[in-house]
């Protein structure tokens, strides 16, 4: 897998592949992360036909804390 450049153009920007043995291991996961950073939040599960797991992409701001009106 390769990370384009454009997706961590600026310091504070980050790119997480997240690999987990269920789906509801990986959504809670990427719910704590987003309590903690400004994130683009719980993004859709991926399945490999043939290989154990689900994984997913988040983008992160970890200079943002979320905001808690949103």
């Amino acid at each position: 897998m390769t990370i384009d450049t454009q997706h961590i153009s600026e310091p504070g920007l980050v790119v997480l592949d997240i690999a987990a043995v269920d789906e509801e291991t990986l959504r809670r996961a990427m719910d704590h992360l987003q309590q903690r950073w400004a994130t683009s939040g719980i993004s859709p599960v991926r399945r490999t036909p043939g290989e154990p797991g689900v994984t997913a992409r988040v983008y992160a701001d970890v200079r943002l804390r979320p905001n808690p009106t949103a």
